[in-house]
This record gives C-alpha cells, sequence and structure tokens, in this order.
C-alpha cells in the first residue's frame, strides 16, 4: 500500500535488512505490504501488473532459460562465479545528426539520448538476460531508469519510465515523471530496466561504479558524458557496465555498431 492509498502489485525477490538509523526510508514513507495477491485481485488477470500514480503498467515478461541445453551455461558459470563479474567499456559515438535534430525539436537531450540508449540496448538479446531467484531469464523487453537532478537541492533521484515506441512521446512522459517525482528513491530498482546515468559536466576516457557486492546484479549501466566539437563532428563518450555472464566484448560491439546506426539515420 503507497502513503497516497493506491494499491501496487509488484513481486518480492529480495529481504534485507537495516536498523532504523541506516533505512534508506523512514517507516512514514515505507510502502507496506497488505496481502498476498491471488488472480482475483488483478481486472484482467495477468501476472506483474502495476498500478503507479493511478496509471496501470503492465511488468515485462520473461523466459526462463532451461540451463542444461543452453549454448552459454558454461561461460555464465565461469563469470558468476568471479570476484568482480561485472566489466566496463568507454566508447566515442558520433552524434552529429542526433544533436541537430534533438536540438531542433526542442525537447531535452538528455533524456532523448535515455530513449536512444536503451532503445539501441534493448534490440541486442544478451543485454536483456538477468538471474532472478536463483534461475535465468530472457526479458521480452526492457524499460528504463534514470537519474535526474532535483534543480532545488542539487541531489539526484531516480526515475523509472517505460520504454514506449517513440522517442518524442517518450520524452514527454519521461519529463513529466522526473519533474513530479518528490522522491529521490522510490524503492528498490526493478530486474526489468537498464540504468542510466548521465554526466553532463565533464568529458571522460574512462568510468568506474560503485559495487553493491552483489554478484547477480546483470543490470546493464550506461553512461554518458559532456559532448564536443572534433574536426567539425560532435563527439560524446558512452560507457555500458555489464555482467560478462551475458555479455561478451562481441555483444558490445554489437551495441555500439546499433547506437551509432541510430545516432546517423535519426
Amino acid at each position: 500500500m503507497r502513503k497516497d492509498n493506491h494499491e501496487m502489485v509488484a513481486e518480492v525477490v529480495n529481504f534485507e535488512y537495516f536498523s532504523e538509523k541506516n533505512a534508506l526510508l523512514t517507516i512514514e514513507k515505507t510502502n507496506k505490504i497488505i496481502r498476498k495477491f491471488t488472480y482475483e485481485d488483478l481486472d484482467p488477470p495477468i501476472i506483474g501488473k502495476l498500478e503507479i500514480k493511478g496509471e496501470k503498467h503492465l511488468a515485462n515478461s520473461y523466459t526462463v532459460i532451461d540451463e542444461s541445453i543452453w549454448e552459454r551455461s558454461i561461460h555464465c558459470m565461469v563469470f558468476r562465479n568471479s570476484i568482480e563479474p561485472a566489466f566496463c567499456v568507454t566508447l566515442e559515438a558520433d552524434i552529429t545528426n542526433f544533436k541537430k535534430k534533438v536540438k531542433a525539436e526542442g525537447i531535452s537531450f538528455t533524456l532523448a539520448m535515455v530513449y536512444a540508449v536503451c532503445k539501441c540496448a534493448n534490440e541486442i538479446e544478451a543485454l536483456r538476460y538477468r538471474f532472478l531467484d536463483g534461475k535465468i531469464v530472457l526479458y521480452e523487453k526492457i524499460d528504463t531508469a534514470f537519474t535526474y537532478i532535483n534543480k532545488e537541492t542539487g541531489l539526484f533521484k531516480v526515475v523509472n519510465v517505460p520504454l514506449v515506441d517513440g522517442l518524442l512521446e517518450y520524452v514527454e512522459i519521461a519529463s513529466q515523471t522526473a519533474e513530479e517525482q518528490k522522491e529521490y528513491f522510490t524503492g528498490s530498482l526493478r530486474n526489468d530496466v537498464f540504468q542510466c546515468s548521465p554526466m553532463p559536466w565533464v568529458t571522460y576516457t574512462h568510468i568506474s561504479h560503485t559495487n553493491s557486492g552483489k554478484k547477480d546484479n546483470a543490470t546493464p549501466l550506461f553512461d554518458w558524458g559532456k559532448y564536443y566539437e572534433k574536426d567539425g563532428h560532435t563527439i560524446i563518450p558512452v560507457s555500458i557496465q555489464a555482467h560478462h555472464s551475458f555479455v561478451d566484448g562481441i555483444h558490445v560491439g554489437q551495441f555500439v555498431d546499433t547506437l551509432q546506426k541510430y545516432f546517423d539515420e535519426f
């Protein structure tokens, strides 16, 4: 039960214990579990239906992988047991055409980048694998989660927005959601999101991230920095961090090619 009295159906995937002092949210702001849901609670009865801010959103469907016949099983196991199973790659993308057209539309460049990156990432199957309840699953579609600066405090908040088909529609929904969201954190990130953390203040050649210590956290993380002009082209650094159990260098290359093609043909 949310504090605005809206009910929400969600899957409990993990339990963590905090002292009152170290909790991420106060007790007053913590959502309360009412009961275990039944299919009769949903209309129509669909697994994963959520009600957020009065709007019904369907959680993305997935396929459970049979590891006994999955060609990547041995690779997955090797990297899953690594001390640090994630790796990060930074690249330079040419956004000359993309930036020009986004500016002409008068929309947020940052949110347009979130859409472009997540749309292209969805086209790479390797980036849609996750660990779920000890099993390996392949999501049909992955939504977006991005950091957004609170202009009054200078602190960031994490905003979750479903990935819709069109860029303009996505930017409109994302912009409204980000502005209306008051909380910095609305809870644990869903498994079926790409995390985006834009850093438009600096141009960089390498980036690293905090490590939660959870080896089964296979959510890809995307960053990009401040764009700059080079030989008549607009260049932007883009980074991808991915779990090696599912993603290899070849898949990063596929993502890079897909993203650059999108920028060129936008």
